[in-house]
């Protein structure tokens, strides 16, 4: 401990002071104080003015309401060091390219998405989180799950809205109509507009596949993944898929585009619906004002039934450099950031969906329809974790599809060489 001849027990602090003169012992001396302290305003343990040099890693978009976080936490543990905190712009989903590549020149608290966990966690860049406990405790199940690999908690959850849903344009759907994608397609095609998706990202395209009953993970050594898309069996097979993506991306009421641009397309009157995240919000705002809509996905007919549309959810955390010189404040700092206060500023300042279980029952949260549709459709989603293998894979299917080209391929063939892609080692 670094407070030299102070033992903590119970949340309690005993002082004890020995002196020693002429051989004589005197009487010990015990000062007790009671330290009560919520997470808002947990004190360091530290004591003095040592000089405290640190980084933080925050995407360009956040820099205006994270250098208040810095600034608070400044003033919240002020006269306890004097600190020197450089925020630089790092995209979140960079930082593991980054941080595998060069992680002693790496920030000391950054941000970054659940999807790389695993990565980072193997590489030995995060340090596991000290108050774990009292973390989990404060965030919703989902987030937290996110954050923990082998049962240790490696990140300090910050917002539970890294997924996608369905905006559309309340000028040409009606809530029953974004029920269905059948029925949203054939809107679409009446009006000479377009549903717009990424269809041949891996990241959308599960959404297909999620709630059928096939299924995808990842394998006990974290690199490969398992699969059975192209199940020949069952109330739902890999073919049947495959025969509801021809149907559907062959529609003329149906678009694939790189996400990117779909706002684009939006303010031009192309797209009148499409998949996206909370990224986007602002600009369906912009491009439909008070039409704009959100909602979960819809269902997809397959085999002669309705299937609710999958997603993967995404949340991200910050998490602390295990080669930082200044560990235990870094650790403050990324707890400090990620607090019920900050989650709280993070919704108000930038619409980010709070992890903060007390912050995510703001009644204001609940007016925010992107939001809201990202908890909704986060009942239908799970956590991505998937090998590398699987985004080519996904990749080289859906260009398939979308070019109606299958090379002379049967349709179980197709299905056959998505899964032999996905399962595929990573090693060549």
């Amino acid at each position: 401990h670094r407070n030299a001849g102070k033992c903590l027990q119970n949340g309690v602090y005993y002082e004890k002071m020995f002196e020693k003169g002429y051989g004589t012992f005197y009487d010990l001396i015990t000062t007790v104080i009671r330290v009560r302290c919520s997470r808002k305003c947990r004190r360091p343990e530290t004591e003095g003015t040592e000089t405290v040099e640190l980084t933080v890693w925050g995407e360009k978009d956040n820099t205006a309401t994270l250098t208040k976080m810095i600034d608070s936490f400044k003033e919240q543990y002020k006269g306890q060091a004097d600190f020197n905190i450089t925020l630089e712009t790092q995209a979140d989903s960079g930082v593991r390219d980054v941080m595998l590549t060069d992680v002693h020149g790496g920030a000391d608290v950054f941000s970054f998405p659940d999807d790389q966990l695993i990565s980072l966690v193997a590489g030995g860049v995060l340090v596991p989180v000290p108050n774990a406990e009292e973390v989990s405790a404060e965030n919703i199940k989902e987030s937290v799950d996110a954050a923990t690999l082998n049962g240790k908690l490696y990140g300090y959850p910050m917002t539970a809205d890294n997924g996608y849903f369905m905006y559309y344009n309340k000028d040409y759907f009606t809530e029953e109509d974004v029920k269905s994608l059948d029925k949203m397609l054939s809107v679409a095609q009446a009006a000479g507009k377009k549903v717009a998706m990424e269809f041949n990202s891996g990241w959308y395209l599960y959404s297909f596949f999620g709630n059928t009953g096939l299924k995808l993970s990842l394998n006990e050594d974290g690199v490969t993944n398992a699969c059975n898309w192209n199940d020949t069996s069952g109330d739902i097979r890999g073919v049947d898929i495959e025969e509801a993506l021809k149907r559907i991306t062959s529609n003329a009421g149906f678009l694939s585009c790189p996400n990117g641009e779909i706002a684009d397309k939006m303010k031009s009157g192309e797209v009148i619906a499409g998949i996206s995240g909370v990224w986007d919000v602002m600009n369906a705002k912009e491009a439909w004002g008070a039409d704009y809509g959100a909602c979960k996905l819809p269902a997809y007919t397959c085999a002669g039934r309705e299937v609710q549309m999958a997603s993967f959810t995404g949340y991200k955390m910050m998490g602390v450099n295990a080669y930082s010189k200044n560990k235990d404040w870094a650790c403050k700092l990324a707890d400090w950031m990620t607090n019920e206060e900050n989650q709280k500023i993070r919704f108000t300042e930038r619409n980010q969906g709070p992890s903060n279980i007390n912050a995510a029952a703001s009644p204001d949260i609940k007016k925010v329809a992107a939001i809201q549709a990202v908890i909704d459709q986060s009942k239908y989603g799970t956590l991505q974790r998937v090998g590398n293998s699987y985004w080519d894979a996904c990749k080289s299917f859906a260009d398939t599809i979308l070019s109606g080209n299958t090379g002379g391929l049967s349709e179980q063939e197709l299905m056959d060489v998505l899964v032999d892609g996905i399962t595929a080692s990573t090693v060549k």
